[in-house]
């Protein structure tokens, strides 16, 4: 009974964003009334968005030199001396 409530609550709230989301209900934006706040608004919001292109760069670049690095890379082989009781050292390649 529950799961059936939750999911009527789902269903009523996506029609609901449908039916605003029409152009019977859009309305057109006009900048012609704005005040200064806004436009400072506009313009702290656009340098926020800028700054973070820094560490998105620095991470994404950092991977694709992670991900070459690792894909082009030899592996060396190990050798690892193996030392059984009562026999000499032999060594083993992995």
């Amino acid at each position: 009974m529950l799961e059936k409530r939750k999911a009527l609550k789902v269903g009523l709230m996506g029609a609901a964003m449908t039916l605003l989301a029409t152009p019977a209900f859009a309305r057109s934006i006009e900048l012609k009334g704005a005040g200064t706040a806004l436009w400072i608004f506009l313009i702290i919001g656009a340098i926020i968005v800028l700054l973070q292109l820094i560490p998105a760069a620095i991470l994404f670049f950092s991977f694709i030199g992670t991900a070459t690095t690792s894909a082009l890379k030899k592996e060396k082989k190990v050798e690892e001396e193996v030392v059984l009781p009562g026999s000499e050292p032999v060594a083993v390649k992995k």
